[in-house]
């Protein structure tokens, strides 16, 4: 084609026009990267919703409902409002971790965000300890979600921050909203944080609170009365007697399932608990985490300290 315009005498006119061609087409395509850009950075970011089927909502009613459950979880269920959640654990009388849910104060009722799996023992464990309280304990059909990456929909009328972290998103308690995300994404979101989730992450009459940050992610009440099991988590604070922690952990492909030992220079130093993908939490010996080498299964792990995490152990 070239060899006819040459014949034709048009050969320079061909080529200077296609050169002008081509800086026209990218000053185009560099002003429209351009536009795009600068709309992007204006435009609003879009919530993520999702519906946590693995939760339920449980009442609590009657006048006494406030004080009687103060005397039995870590945290001053008096801080609850409208708009503000308190996140509290329920101890063993030894003081080791039971369950934990969010709680939301709500015209004239307590309403306890918590694992569906745990709904009939709380309600039973609760009950046990009402004596002559006026108060009752029951199932709500509400459902729990969860919201982030932007402010939660107008419809939820019973929402607040996740009291644990402020990059954390909302919890909500709504029937009929729709979910947008996946539970891959808030898994991962959670995880990113560091986040517990439930007995996903903390064993039942065997984790202790500070093991997990509950005392950082304001689980834990230090001004308030007492509560059931409050002496180990007092004594545990004072005399700085953890000597482990609940942390992040990565790794190449798949993490181990939870359950999963974690070994360092031949000794087990550690347990994988919840994980998705690449990112996981994981129970690890403070005392192993500067010589690093953590290995669950065959599979070499990173461990990673979240920033509102404080480890004076290793100081």
């Amino acid at each position: 084609m070239l060899l006819f315009f040459k014949k034709a005498g048009l050969a320079s006119w061909v080529v200077s026009t296609f050169r002008a061609y081509l800086k026209h087409a990218n000053f185009y395509v560099r002003a429209a990267r351009l536009f795009f850009r600068r709309v992007a950075c204006h435009l609003p970011v879009m919530t993520q919703l999702i519906h946590l089927p693995a939760r339920a909502v449980l009442s609590v009613t009657g006048a006494d409902r406030v004080s009687f459950l103060n005397g039995l979880v870590s945290n001053d269920v008096a801080l609850a409002a409208p708009a503000r959640a308190v996140w509290a654990a329920l101890l063993t009388a030894q003081g080791k971790y039971l369950a934990d849910f969010f709680v939301f104060a709500d015209a004239g009722r307590l309403l306890l965000d918590c694992e569906a799996a745990q709904t009939a023992m709380l309600v039973q464990h609760l009950s046990r300890y009402r004596l002559r309280a006026d108060v009752a304990i029951a199932p709500d059909p509400l459902q729990v979600h969860a919201a982030w990456d932007g402010d939660p929909p107008a419809a939820a009328a019973i929402a607040a921050p996740d009291p644990r972290h402020p990059g954390a998103g909302y919890r909500l308690l709504a029937s009929g909203l729709a979910a947008n995300a996946d539970a891959d994404a808030y898994d991962l979101h959670r995880l990113g944080l560091g986040l517990p989730d439930g007995t996903r992450d903390l064993e039942p009459e065997k984790t202790i609170l500070l093991e997990a940050g509950f005392d950082e992610l304001n689980g834990v009440s230090w001004t308030k009365g007492c509560y059931m099991g409050q002496e180990l988590t007092a004594r545990t604070r004072y005399r700085g007697l953890v000597k482990r922690r609940l942390l992040p952990v990565s790794g190449q492909g798949p993490l181990r399932p939870a359950g999963t030992p974690i070994f360092a220079a031949g000794r087990e130093v550690g347990t994988m608990r919840s994980s998705n993908g690449a990112q996981g939490l994981a129970v690890l010996r403070l005392d192993a985490l500067s010589a690093g080498g953590l290995v669950a299964d065959g599979q070499e792990i990173t461990h990673h300290v979240p920033g509102w995490a404080r480890l004076p152990e290793l100081a």
